[in-house]
């Protein structure tokens, strides 16, 4: 049985998990496995522990993409070592009541019965921080965790399967709706992804929605790249957030205004 996955390379299985449509990826190796990402509370990461038995998923490791709830919530109801950037480590770590607040902040309107679960959820930490890249032996096959840069946050970690010709990317690749620059690094933005455009030969795991391939990837990355620079030309001459926000480019204008304030305070060297 394969229970919610979708085989989408061998070995490699997906779940496009109904809330938030958020993904997670299986990576099957010879009586080992690697878990990327846990969802959002401790009833999905029971859903997802069930499914993984479904899958006859037993021992794995987990990598936690970044520090979004969505992506690492699930941590402390599932087994396993955790490896995760060195960012989203001492983020779970040190701010664990920062992150619960924030994130019910933020979902309290459009997902409220989401909401109404976090406060519960208990953080767990990983158990392995990755600077810039780490390599992982995954029941024989050989998984590859790498930092391409700041981007939709601080500590994105991709993963690359190069046996099945698989990127999972985490939010910093989003399908079905604009990237998220909340905590984002708008100007890094661009050249986090064209480090992956190499390895994009195969199917491509965005942290949301349906699973994509290099030319999405590419499409994206472009209109990352124009947006980044929008926000120099105005961050040089002075413009507005506003102003600079309400001028056509890629995404919708809620997005742009989000990206230009961010991006502004990149350049600025300061947080947003």
């Amino acid at each position: 049985m394969t229970g919610p996955f979708t085989e989408i390379a061998p070995g490699v299985h997906v779940w496009r998990y109904p809330v938030l449509d958020v993904n997670v990826t299986v990576v099957r190796g010879a009586g080992y496995a690697l878990v990327v990402d846990t969802l959002s509370t401790a009833a999905q990461a029971e859903a997802l522990a069930a499914a993984l038995a479904d899958l006859g998923v037993t021992r794995y490791g987990i990598v936690n993409t970044h520090h979004h709830f969505d992506h690492c919530f699930g941590n402390a109801t599932l087994t396993g070592e955790i490896w995760a950037h060195d960012e989203t480590c001492r983020l779970l770590r040190d701010e664990p009541d920062e992150l619960v607040a924030g994130a019910v902040e933020r979902h309290s309107a459009d997902h409220p019965e989401l909401a109404a679960g976090l406060p519960s959820v208990r953080l767990r930490a990983p158990d392995h921080a990755v600077r810039g890249h780490a390599t992982l032996d995954v029941g024989g096959r050989t998984v590859e965790l790498v930092h391409p840069g700041r981007g939709h946050t601080a500590g994105d970690l991709v993963v690359r399967v190069p046996d099945a010709g698989v990127l999972i990317v985490g939010d910093l690749i989003e399908e079905g709706a604009p990237p998220n620059f909340a905590e984002a690094y708008p100007v890094d933005w661009p050249d986090a992804v064209a480090t992956l455009l190499p390895w994009a030969t195969g199917p491509v795991v965005p942290g949301h929605g349906a699973v994509v391939d290099r030319e999405f990837v590419a499409a994206q990355h472009a209109d990352l790249a124009e947006l980044a620079w929008r926000i120099r030309e105005g961050h040089a001459d002075g413009a507005p957030v506003a102003e600079v926000a309400d001028r056509a480019g890629p995404f919708d204008a809620a997005t742009r205004r989000t990206a230009v304030h961010r991006g502004y305070a990149e350049l600025s060297g300061r947080d947003a």
